[in-house]
């Protein structure tokens, strides 16, 4: 079977290039199958720019400038070449990230949000995407947004430190701004007047006659408008004092609580500072 069908795309090969086998001067040093080889060769090592379009290539440059530019945080430069790079090459979801890495570092945290958003409708599983997005969504204050974009981050990424410090803080500041006082405090501050040491704390205060006679003065101020308000530095300064007496009588009968207010406000901090870096 195989003989007759050489033979059938012999006699088909000397019909269409009309040549027999006696033609042998035009034959070939090489066999088909090296010659297929060696052509597949030289096309591998061609050079990307021989094999993309003058424009994709121009554009992955203009990427790189502006990558450059970050670098060196000149951010509105950087948005520059990645505007040039998506005019060249709009179907591509990383100039596109770029571009809202360098919004965020102006502060154009709505132009970012589009700019990721845009990347994602190219590539929806682009992690960095969403994670750029969470940061932008977080700085505009849409915490419960911003948890969405970094879960959805690390669903694609999941061993990412950054997306889970930064769920984290989301998180957390969403708790924030849903707790009944407002204050963005993470502790209660309804359960903090309501307990007893306070309480008892407070009353004391206001049984001192410094205080009593410093309320008394404030209240006739008020009352008294500008003109009775003569001694107003003189109740601040007293105010002040009073103040630092009560946080002492406070450290001295209930250490657990300030203790608790210290590491409220230094776990803020480092958060913050979590964020600003990430």
């Amino acid at each position: 079977m195989h003989v007759i069908l050489d033979m059938v795309a012999i006699q088909c090969l000397e019909t269409v290039f009309k040549i027999t086998l006696e033609d042998t001067h035009l034959a070939s040093s090489q066999h088909l199958i090296e010659m297929f080889t060696n052509s597949i060769q030289k096309n591998d090592m061609l050079p990307l720019s021989r094999s993309l379009p003058e424009g994709v290539v121009k554009a992955d440059q203009l990427k790189d400038e502006g990558n450059n530019h970050m670098k060196e945080e000149n951010y509105g430069a950087a948005v520059d070449c990645y505007t040039k790079a998506i005019e060249l090459d709009p179907n591509n979801a990383v100039y596109y990230c770029n571009r809202a890495a360098a919004q965020s570092k102006l502060n154009n945290f709505r132009e970012a949000i589009k700019d990721c958003e845009s990347a994602i409708a190219i590539d929806p599983k682009y992690s960095k995407a969403y994670g750029r997005m969470g940061l932008a969504l977080t700085s505009v204050n849409k915490y419960e947004e911003a948890v969405t974009s970094y879960q959805k981050a690390l669903d694609l990424d999941p061993e990412n430190d950054s997306y889970k410090s930064n769920l984290k803080i989301a998180e957390q500041k969403l708790r924030d701004v849903s707790s009944p006082t407002g204050t963005g405090l993470s502790f209660d501050m309804a359960s903090l007047i309501n307990n007893p040491a306070f309480i008892s704390m407070a009353a004391s205060l206001m049984q001192n006659p410094q205080i009593q006679q410093l309320m008394s003065g404030m209240m006739s101020n008020a009352i008294g408008g500008p003109a009775a308000g003569v001694g107003g530095l003189s109740d601040l300064s007293s105010l002040i004092h009073a103040g630092q007496q009560f946080a002492q009588q406070i450290q001295q009968q209930n250490p657990e609580l300030i203790e608790q207010l210290r590491n409220h406000i230094r776990s803020r901090y480092l958060s913050g500072s979590t964020e600003e870096h990430s």
